[in-house]
């Protein structure tokens, strides 16, 4: 059987031309085209890598990782275990409401103010933007509403707010689709090799 070779990349150039385009647009913005961002640079890479953690996807970790670094340090930003901290909002953003009692629910309302109220206080507003993006993500309303009830609090300005939702959107847009391209492109690339099919 005759060795068939495929392109280096599995979806094909075009597709990760957009991509690139789609990230651009997400993250620093395409001159003249992009619209305006509300949230920073460093507050759209906290959204990502705290999708990177919930969807397991650890190129987007490793990558939007990186990102983050370098902007804290070139912004001279405070020093604190940020890592640590999004394991812990992970933690905490991987319960449903229709997964507990009514009991437990109250019980997890009560400690994610808590923790959000001290994340807050480290950079305002992150906890409400990551648990709104989290629930863009799974579709879960309830956690839309819980943070969009703080978002709503802490941006009173209307058109700001909606600027900050549509940043945490396009960020959730990309990410779901960059954490799915980038944990299965292994797996396609394994099972295409079972039929000879190489160099991707």
């Amino acid at each position: 059987m005759a060795v068939q070779a495929v392109r280096e990349s599995i979806q094909g150039q075009p597709f990760n031309d957009v991509l690139n385009e789609l990230h651009a647009h997400t993250f620093s913005g395409s001159p003249g085209e992009s619209d305006p961002f509300t949230l920073s640079e460093l507050e759209r890479e906290y959204i990502a890598y705290a999708l990177a953690l919930y969807y397991q996807c650890d190129h987007c970790l490793v990558y939007h990782g990186r990102v983050v670094e370098r902007i804290r340090t070139q912004s001279g930003a405070r020093n604190w275990a940020w890592q640590a901290e999004f394991v812990k909002v992970i933690l905490f953003l991987r319960t449903s409401r229709s997964s507990v009692s009514t009991l437990e629910w109250e019980g997890w309302i009560e400690a994610w103010r808590r923790f959000a109220n001290r994340l807050h206080h480290r950079h305002p507003g992150l906890a409400c933007n990551l648990a709104y993006a989290i629930g863009i993500a799974r579709a879960d309303e309830t956690l839309m509403d819980i943070a969009f009830e703080s978002l709503r609090t802490l941006y009173r300005d209307d058109d700001t707010l909606l600027g900050v939702i549509r940043d945490i959107d396009r960020v959730v847009v990309f990410m779901k689709a960059a954490t799915s391209k980038n944990r299965t492109d292994p797996i396609v690339r394994r099972q295409l090799k079972t039929r000879g099919i190489i160099g991707i």
